[in-house]
């Protein structure tokens, strides 16, 4: 074994601009083109945007999704989050234990399932304390905690200095999904 595989860290990708889920992918890309197992989870995502389509067809490489009620946190009432956060709770759980060593688990979205409440971050940091010594970890999303970025090795904040949403511009097939 090379002390590559024996070293398994933990990757931030956070801030407001685009970008976070795209060098995950990359990174996704690079690890299933070394033959390493790769297991992305996205919360507040469906699973069918354009890298996704593309990454279920590698082998080695699985994808998971959930957004049980394909609402975006603040237009969820009390049910649907409720709802939301039993469905991310056990969507973590299973890319958990899907993962492998040597290997890469992408953790799409998850600092956003975190700050609205969908998922436990004390059970996330202790996946991340007690993880398998060569797996690496990213997790990507706006606004992750204190304790999420304490516990990453690499952190690389991704500032928004313009977007085409603020002139009106939605998310466009092939470029942002």
């Amino acid at each position: 074994m090379s002390a590559m595989e024996g070293t398994g860290l933990i990757h931030l990708y956070c801030g407001d601009g685009k970008g976070k889920t795209t060098a995950a992918m990359g990174l996704a890309l690079r690890a299933a083109g070394r033959g390493r197992p790769v297991v992305i989870a996205q919360f507040l995502k469906d699973g069918t945007w354009g890298e996704c389509r593309i990454l279920r067809q590698l082998p080695g490489v699985t994808v998971l999704a959930a957004t049980p009620c394909g609402k975006f946190s603040f237009q969820m009432n009390e049910d649907e989050r409720a709802q939301t956060a039993v469905c991310f709770a056990a969507l973590f759980r299973e890319a958990a234990a899907a993962a492998q060593s040597p290997g890469l688990l992408v953790l799409d979205e998850i600092c956003g399932a975190l700050t609205n409440g969908f998922l436990d971050t004390e059970e996330v940091l202790r996946f991340l304390r007690e993880k398998p010594a060569a797996l690496e970890v990213v997790l990507t999303g706006r606004k992750p905690c204190q304790a999420i970025c304490e516990a990453a090795d690499y952190q690389s904040e991704i500032i928004k200095r313009r977007h085409p949403y603020d002139k009106g511009i939605p998310a466009r097939e092939g470029v942002e999904k």
